[in-house]
């Protein structure tokens, strides 16, 4: 059962969803830096103010900020229940280091990275082509991973979206939906499901797909 602060998650996430979801700036280091209050505002009205004052004093492009400041907000609190989801239960083990970027939590002492992704257009097959032939999904979802901090080679769990409306990123804010599904991978888990990515002589990760349909 989602405890209270979860449902809070998913109810200021879900206020995000009156706006279309655009970047009209391209992710980058300076402006992670102006936005960076994302990461200690968790209610949607307190995060207005904090687009406004940010606007203001670096006299930025209001519209740019505004959904540069919302696309990195709603990613990262779904992010956060993500995780929260995965630590919370008794078969993983939180990673004790915060400024281990590489590794979330161990499952079955396995480390891993987790990342939710929208079912990915440029990946250019459809969401049963992507099912039937998972190694070909993660092989590009790492080659196509973002430049920023978080890009690496290590093992990682991706938790892919799909809306069959299309709207498949409105499912980052489904925490209930995103707690079931890790729910039922986290207790059928055996370290044979994962699949082997080979990168080059000496570098390989293991990895696998949640995938949260609607």
């Amino acid at each position: 059962m989602m405890n209270k602060n979860w449902r809070d998650i998913e109810t200021q996430l879900k206020k995000r969803w009156q706006y279309k979801y655009k970047w009209l700036k391209k992710q980058n280091d300076q402006w992670d830096a102006y936005t960076n209050f994302i990461y200690t505002t968790q209610n949607w009205e307190d995060l207005i103010k904090e687009i406004a004052a940010v606007v203001e004093l670096y006299k930025l492009n209001k519209e740019e900020a505004f959904y540069y400041a919302i696309n990195r907000w709603y990613n990262f609190w779904s992010s956060v229940a993500v995780e929260g989801f995965f630590c919370s239960l008794p078969q993983v083990i939180p990673t004790k280091n915060n400024k281990e970027k590489l590794t979330d939590f161990s499952i079955h002492n396995i480390p891993f990275d987790h990342k939710t992704s929208v079912f990915p257009k440029g990946f250019g097959k459809g969401f049963a082509y992507a099912k039937a032939y998972k190694e070909q999904l993660l092989y590009w979802l790492y080659n196509n991973q973002s430049q920023q901090g978080r890009k690496h080679l290590a093992n990682r769990l991706f938790i892919i979206v799909y809306d069959k409306n299309g709207n498949h990123w409105k499912l980052k804010a489904e925490i209930s939906l995103l707690q079931q599904a890790i729910n039922n991978y986290v207790a059928t888990f055996e370290p044979d499901q994962l699949t082997t990515l080979k990168f080059s002589e000496n570098q390989m990760a293991l990895s696998d797909i949640i995938w949260v349909t609607q």
